[in-house]
């Protein structure tokens, strides 16, 4: 019995098959011998002794004294270039569809601007503009600076992706928009965004996953006490097990941004869902009062 082949490729034969197969079988076998060269270089250099592990799990004040000190200020750093970028970058995102020359070159010099400079270096600028120019004590700075950085950078980032988001819309969006007479600001405001958040979504969540792990930029050269910043303090207090920190550390940031995955994924099945169940964008009463405030569409009564 012939199989019928696909769009995108032919099916694989019986050879084919056997040379896949073998190529994944000596794949696994590669990765099981670096698994297993690493779990033997860590019992070597007595990386996994329990004695290196076992203050994460008996001993509360490392969790007191280090890491939920260093997580909140993670998350603190985090949802507040999270909170200022999003917007931000929306604003600058539209900005860059104005129908005003003016308008599109400042937007767009800005967002190439901040977007070209890495971020690291953003936050050091940042650190050092407060600690000349403003009375912002030293032991809070840093995180003004870190949040300065990511929210600058990020803020250029999503801007791009709002554009590309918005452009990507059918242009009937647009025109039926114009033919119930709806102004520029309310098409964009009512039509067009909200129809491009869903689109935008995943790479928006990916930009914030960046903001997340970039704060550890700031523990590095800025001394803020974050959650990578906290591995040396813990390292030298319970007997230099540097790879325990790390991996606590690590498995710390994949759950704080495992929970941000998910909930986006929640809420984009919540808008798909959302978008099924009305089939509308803007209800029937509400397009009088989305024309020219003062003015109607046209006559509702027949008449002239």
């Amino acid at each position: 019995m012939k199989t019928k082949p696909t769009v995108l490729y032919d099916v694989p034969g019986p050879r084919a098959r056997r040379r896949n197969l073998l190529w994944t079988l000596l794949f696994l076998v590669a990765i099981a011998a670096v698994v297993w060269w690493v779990v033997v270089s860590l019992a070597d250099k007595n990386q996994l002794e329990w004695t290196k592990w076992e203050p994460f799990f008996t001993d509360g004040r490392v969790w007191d004294t280090y890491i939920l000190p260093a997580l909140k200020n993670t998350v603190i750093a985090a949802g507040l270039a999270m909170v200022i970028a999003l917007p931000l970058g929306a604003l600058l995102g539209v900005s860059r569809l104005s129908d005003h020359r003016s308008v599109r070159v400042v937007a767009g010099t800005v967002v190439e601007f901040f977007r070209a400079i890495p971020v690291l270096i953003l936050m050091l600028f940042a650190n050092a503009a407060y600690s000349e120019f403003t009375d912002i004590s030293p032991e809070t700075r840093p995180l003004y600076a870190v949040v300065t950085g990511l929210v600058l950078y990020n803020a250029s980032v999503l801007a791009e992706v709002v554009r590309a988001g918005i452009l990507a819309l059918p242009t009937g969006q647009t025109d039926a928009a114009k033919a119930i007479g709806m102004r520029k600001g309310q098409t964009m405001t009512y039509v067009l965004l909200p129809q491009s958040v869903t689109a935008m979504l995943p790479a928006l969540v990916s930009q914030l996953v960046v903001i997340v792990k970039d704060t550890a930029l700031g523990g590095a050269l800025l001394g803020f006490s974050e959650l990578l910043a906290s591995v040396r303090p813990m390292s030298a207090n319970y007997g230099a097990n540097t790879i325990a920190c790390f991996t606590v550390v690590a498995v710390l940031f994949v759950l704080l941004n495992f929970a941000l995955t998910t909930f986006a994924a929640w809420l984009e099945g919540r808008l798909r869902r959302g978008k099924r169940s009305t089939g509308a964008v803007v209800g029937a009463d509400a397009v009088d009062d989305l024309a020219r405030p003062g003015e109607h569409l046209g006559p509702t009564d027949g008449t002239k």
